[in-house]
């Protein structure tokens, strides 16, 4: 990769966890109600996976979706605006935060539903391959989700057809306030999927390089029409399960022990050491993501509600 590249994944990055901090702060002063599960300390898991990927593959994830619509090309202005419950939002303010969806950018949607994400994988799968598209998809769902049946039918049929489907479970060692340990007889996720026979790695989630690597290889397995992979990235979610998750149930020294490990200082010295990029270049960067999330803010302020003869708008084909 090159300066500019890396540049660029400082920049999606950066943009990421400082979005999620606005919309904290939003949440706090009541611009933002209902759910609200932030990405902050995953951003390596969600960008290295969509690294390689082109516009036409397709990716569907879970409620804690605000940066894999960003990172996927989506406009902070219209993702502000969604969790603000507003017109201009990218769903019209119906979705709010665990339902960001961008068609034009394939991001076919957060899903609520815990492992409710992966049979729509398996439905955009089979339409790849019925049609001989030449696009894979990749689909994101937290270790919470290995514990549902829908996931473990979707993970059979996708192995059974060879669908071009990239699994990445992101094993934040927490479902809700739930740990491995305690919710899953197998605290291994790789153990689990190698039942369906397909590739299976387990990887360093908090270093964006090695995410890459390993979601690159699955992405170009899938395209070669020789089916799914499961990539079992082990990272961390610094704030609670939601903005009304003290997480309680976790320690400070388990807490900073991850923090030491941040994604996001971790990119910025590889970056830093190998072009010898100083602080100002970084600072160019930083100031550009404060503008373009003061413009965010600003913009979701700015807007209202969508009048009630428009609710009922978009629920079916027309």
């Amino acid at each position: 990769m090159n300066k500019k590249e890396l540049m660029d994944v400082y920049y999606r990055m950066a943009l990421a966890r400082s979005f999620e901090t606005r919309v904290a702060e939003q949440y706090t002063k009541g611009k933002i109600g209902g759910f609200c599960h932030l990405y902050a300390g995953e951003e390596a898991v969600a960008l290295g996976a969509l690294w390689s990927l082109r516009p036409e593959d397709r990716v569907v994830g879970s409620y804690r979706d605000h940066a894999y619509f960003l990172m996927r090309g989506g406009d902070p202005k219209t993702a502000m605006a969604e969790l603000f419950g507003h017109a201009d939002g990218c769903c019209k303010g119906k979705g709010g935060s665990m339902h960001m969806y961008d068609a034009e950018i394939n991001f076919l949607g957060g899903y609520a539903i815990v492992g409710g994400m992966c049979p729509i994988a398996v439905g955009l799968g089979m339409a790849a391959k019925y049609r001989r598209e030449d696009r894979v998809v990749l689909c994101f769902f937290g270790d919470g989700a290995t514990n549902q049946g829908v996931y473990h039918e979707a993970l059979n049929m996708a192995a059974l057809y060879e669908l071009p489907v990239i699994w990445v479970c992101e094993n934040n060692h927490y479902a809700i306030g739930s740990s491995v340990a305690r919710s899953s007889a197998e605290e291994s996720m790789v153990r689990k999927a190698k039942a369906y026979g397909m590739p299976t790695h387990v990887v360093d989630g908090m270093d964006f390089f090695k995410m890459q690597s390993v979601a690159e290889r699955a992405i170009r397995r899938a395209r070669k029409g020789r089916g799914p992979s499961f990539i079992e990235a082990m990272c961390y979610r610094y704030r609670g399960h939601s903005m009304s998750d003290p997480a309680t149930y976790r320690s400070p020294e388990e807490v900073a022990f991850w923090k030491k490990r941040d994604p996001i200082p971790r990119i910025k010295a590889a970056i830093g050491h190998d072009f010898e990029i100083g602080e100002e270049e970084f600072a160019v960067v930083d100031e550009r993501v404060r503008r373009e999330l003061d413009e965010a803010v600003a913009f979701a302020e700015a807007g209202s509600e969508l009048p009630v003869e428009r609710l009922y708008e978009d629920v079916y084909v027309d």
